[in-house]
């Protein structure tokens, strides 16, 4: 069975990016191998200048390593994550620079990088408080995913969001939130 990893940035219980992303995960188990990544008190370190000194020492967390490595061989990879300081939580984007990891999901000729990771699809799950559409200039998850997309050699980008959350009422944030299920399992058909 082809692998799939569920990258879960989701921060509270009652996650309304979690409650798009279970039924999409559900539906993607029937067909994917998913090995789920929970970034909620994962506690990966703030790369710095300690980190970078290893690094150029050839010396890497195994855990990292042997986390980068199932990302690279990964056939599609899902990210939860809500929208967070026009972005996403922090915990996420330490979580890649821990794993972005030469000769592993990325590599270089001396003149450019390219990526070597399997991935052909990722699809990009989030909900946004506010009124903000994927590719809004306030919008900085999306592009940043998209870099890394060519950075590690991942295939095409698929965003599923829910907006203006904060300013909806009960009513309207459940038809929000089922409107979001409804073109993600349109999504997993293909995925």
């Amino acid at each position: 069975m082809k692998k799939l990893v569920f990258i879960d940035a989701t921060m509270r219980a009652e996650s309304r990016t979690r409650r798009i992303a279970a039924p999409l995960v559900s539906e993607l188990g029937k067909r994917y191998d998913i090995e789920t990544i929970s970034l909620d008190g994962a506690g990966f370190p703030a790369v710095g200048s300690r980190i970078l000194h290893d690094r150029d020492c050839g010396i890497v967390p195994e855990e990292y390593a042997a986390m980068s490595r199932r990302i690279a061989a990964a056939d599609r990879i899902v990210i939860a994550a809500p929208f967070w300081d026009m972005s996403f939580p922090s915990a996420l984007k330490v979580f890649f620079e821990n794993i972005s990891l030469f000769h592993i999901t990325f590599d270089s000729d001396d003149t450019r990088c390219y990526g070597l990771c399997k991935c052909s699809k990722v699809l990009y799950i989030t909900t946004r408080g506010m009124n903000i559409h994927t590719g809004d200039p306030l919008e900085q998850a999306t592009p940043y995913i998209r870099a890394l997309s060519s950075l590690w050699g991942l295939g095409e980008l698929y965003v599923v969001s829910a907006e203006n959350m904060d300013y909806s009422s009960p009513e309207e944030i459940e038809g929000k939130i089922a409107a979001a299920v409804s073109e993600g399992m349109e999504i997993c058909r293909t995925f």
